[in-house]
């Protein structure tokens, strides 16, 4: 009797462990129909934005900014024949030019690059330099993005944009082909009017607003730079430009010091051999 009496108890524990069992994998399979699909990852993310925003970059102050070293930003306008100009190189002289800084070591850099590095202390490649053009001219699609891209360079193009399809200017296409190209597209107002004239509300509409937006419809993406008309600037109208461009270029002005990110400095380049324009970019850029 007492092997029989045993086995009745080993057979109702084994039945019990069996219910519990089962309300185990009935729990569980509520548990999971409650928890939404993928809810692993959304927990996951969570804590990944979280980090995110533990990280953040915290930017430069203007003080900061104004103490970096500046980075050489050449200027170009016409690329063509002609006499000598300070606003005038030839298609040879510019080849020339593109193939000394390539062979130098130099990287052509972005405003994006720039930026990153001016306000949150990014690095720059070795040796970097920016390639402007200023005024919508054809040969700047025609001629120097080719050339550029020949050499593994990449060119930021400021638009006037009243000069849209116009004779011996680019078209909206080549515009939006640059920017395909990996170039980057920047404006350079309306017609060309200074900074220094726009007095009223209507002014920055017509030279800045309104030719931003278009710009940005045919490139389809932001345009987030500017070069000033004749280089020109004054303190009121960089503070009035940061509203709507993360930098500004200049010419030869200087930098106003409460507002740098708005007053990058270029140096316009002529007609001159390749060493010529190596020994201005030191002069003016110490490096």
């Amino acid at each position: 009797m007492i092997p029989i009496q045993k086995n009745k108890m080993r057979r109702k524990y084994i039945l019990i462990c069996a219910v519990f069992l089962g309300l185990a994998v009935v729990s569980c399979n509520h548990a999971n129909k409650r928890q939404p699909a993928g809810s692993s990852r959304t927990v996951i993310n969570a804590v990944a934005v979280k980090d995110s925003v533990v990280v953040k970059q915290v930017e430069n102050t203007a003080a900061q900014v104004y103490a970096k070293p500046e980075v050489p930003v050449l200027c170009y306008h016409r690329i063509s024949e002609g006499p000598k100009s300070d606003y005038r190189v030839s298609p040879a002289t510019f080849t020339s030019h593109m193939k000394m800084l390539a062979d130098s070591g130099y990287h052509s850099i972005t405003p994006d690059q720039l930026y990153d590095f001016l306000v949150f202390n990014k690095n720059l490649p070795e040796k970097p330099v920016m390639i402007t053009f200023d005024d919508s001219r054809v040969e700047h699609s025609e001629i120097a993005a080719p050339v550029m891209e020949k050499y593994g360079l990449r060119g930021i193009f400021f638009i006037m944009t009243i000069t849209y399809n116009k004779k011996n200017y680019m078209t909206t296409d080549q515009v939006n082909q640059l920017a395909k190209a990996g170039h980057t597209i920047g404006l350079h107002s309306w017609d060309h009017t200074m900074v220094t004239k726009y007095k009223e509300a209507a002014d920055w509409q017509k030279q800045v607003a309104d030719p931003k937006k278009k710009l940005e419809g045919i490139v389809g993406k932001p345009v987030e730079y500017w070069a000033y008309p004749n280089g020109v600037y004054d303190h009121n109208g960089a503070e009035e430009l940061s509203k709507y461009f993360k930098l500004s270029f200049t010419l030869y002005s200087k930098r106003d010091s409460a507002v740098p990110l708005q007053t990058v400095r270029r140096m316009i380049v002529p007609e001159c051999t390749s060493q010529g324009l190596l020994k201005s970019m030191h002069r003016t850029f110490g490096k």
